[in-house]
């Protein structure tokens, strides 16, 4: 799916204006207030009405967030209700979401329990079972293992490699953790002050960079911490 362009504006200044091509799997990395969190509330239609998205697409479906579009919040700990069972927070038939906590492997016996009950890794994998009720064309990852620990996100990241294949959707992962970029997608657009400065096979741009900014965020081995100039 290709975003020929994707424009945001507050009153008349440009916040971001970009362009990208999802083949199967793409990294949206860059610094803090790069502009890639506005870039997923523009797909996902949660920016405020103060700003202004244009989006041109050449793609063959509409983007419509619960429909076409999923999404994978960064903390799980926050994204569902303390007070309400597992299984009251679908809205699809028992029967496919017990399906679904199949796919994610999940005990269908988690689905009577409170989230406070679960692990932060457990949490996520309902996270992604709930992004899935849609069967989404699109999924979209805000820095989905950064509240997770590292032997937990590297089952994570092979998870929603799995489901890829599985359900044939589409991945935007928007990270600082280039870790977790070169594990997940083939892809990466680098993002510096709403433009992409860089774009290319992960392999090739990891390897080659040819922007010194680029070079610099590698250099800076943020898998650890938020990169910042």
């Amino acid at each position: 799916m290709k975003i020929s362009r994707l424009k945001i504006l507050l009153e008349e200044k440009i916040l971001v204006d970009i362009h990208f091509n999802i083949r199967s799997s793409l990294a949206l990395v860059g610094q803090s207030g790069s502009g890639k969190s506005l870039t997923l509330k523009a797909l996902l239609g949660m920016l405020p009405e103060s700003m202004v998205c244009e989006i041109d697409s050449d793609i063959d479906f509409e983007l419509k967030a619960g429909d076409t579009l999923a999404f994978v919040p960064q903390n799980p700990f926050t994204a569902l209700s303390p007070l309400t069972k597992i299984k009251q927070q679908f809205f699809i038939e028992h029967s496919k979401v017990q399906e679904l906590f199949v796919s994610v492997g999940l005990d269908s016996n988690l689905l009577d329990r409170f989230p406070p009950e679960l692990s932060g890794g457990q949490l996520q994998r309902v996270i992604i079972a709930m992004a899935l009720e849609s069967n989404p064309k699109l999924l979209l990852l805000d820095e989905p293992t950064t509240a997770l620990d590292p032997k937990t996100r590297v089952l994570i990241l092979d998870l929603l490699k799995s489901l890829q294949k599985e359900f044939a959707f589409k991945i935007l992962f928007v990270t600082h953790d280039m870790n977790s970029a070169k594990s997940l997608c083939e892809d990466i657009c680098v993002i510096r002050s709403g433009t992409i400065v860089e774009n290319g096979e992960m392999s090739e741009v990891i390897n080659n960079p040819k922007e010194p900014y680029t070079k610099t965020l590698i250099d800076a081995n943020f898998a650890n911490r938020e990169f910042r100039l």
